[in-house]
């Protein structure tokens, strides 16, 4: 049986990855499972079909027989249970791999995240340039301890996991801004999960949704 996932028809970062589909479709990836996307508008995230599936009306979503899923962790973690090479099999590593997943999204990204925020959604307002700076400090604090952390390791605990998937999905996203390039070392570990076979694959996959058409 196949899997399903839902990814906009149209991502809002034009196919560089950003969008959480691709996060589920390299843990599928990495996992050597196929699967079909359906696409979605913007619009149609909104109707009733989507929210029976997401109630929070956004992408992705999973479906496999009589199971749905939502919320990327969630999804990549369930992958990382069902197949074997996201999750080591030593029950003490596994659970320090977990760990990483929740690190990844409850501590790395919301700092991330509310520099978008900031900066698109808030930039016109008036006390936007006072409030800047905060935000860009709370990432450089969580970014120095994760590169304290790292330090000269390939991976954040040993073989490669879905906690690293998570940690370079979560990174990516600071690409633009330069912060990331401040710390080498983390700059050096999102190349190399760029570099997996699995993460070129599905960020292929999601790039040839957006590419343009012609005629």
């Amino acid at each position: 049986m196949i899997s399903t996932i839902t990814v906009f028809e149209r991502s809002p970062d034009g196919g560089k990855g950003l969008a959480r589909d691709t996060r589920v479709r390299w843990a599928l990836e990495e996992a050597g499972q196929p699967y079909e996307v359906r696409l979605v508008s913007f619009a149609e995230t909104k109707k009733p079909a989507h929210l029976a599936l997401h109630p929070f009306g956004q992408i992705p979503t999973y479906e496999k027989g009589d199971l749905t899923l939502f919320e990327t962790g969630a999804i990549v973690f369930h992958i990382a249970e069902q197949h074997a090479g996201l999750l080591p099999e030593d029950a003490n590593a596994r659970a320090r791999a977990i760990t990483w997943m929740f690190a990844a999204l409850n501590t790395v990204e919301p700092p991330i995240l509310d520099l978008v925020t900031a900066r698109i959604v808030e930039g016109n307002r008036s006390w936007s340039e006072e409030r800047l700076p905060l935000v860009i400090d709370r990432i450089r604090a969580r970014l120095e301890q994760l590169s304290t952390r790292l330090g000269d390791a390939d991976w954040l605990d040993g073989a490669f996991s879905a906690g690293d998937l998570l940690m370079v999905s979560v990174l990516l996203r600071l690409r633009m801004s330069g912060i990331l390039d401040e710390y080498p070392n983390l700059a050096a570990y999102v190349a190399r999960g760029e570099a997996r076979p699995a993460y070129r694959r599905a960020f292929a996959a999601q790039l040839a949704i957006n590419a343009p058409t012609t005629c």
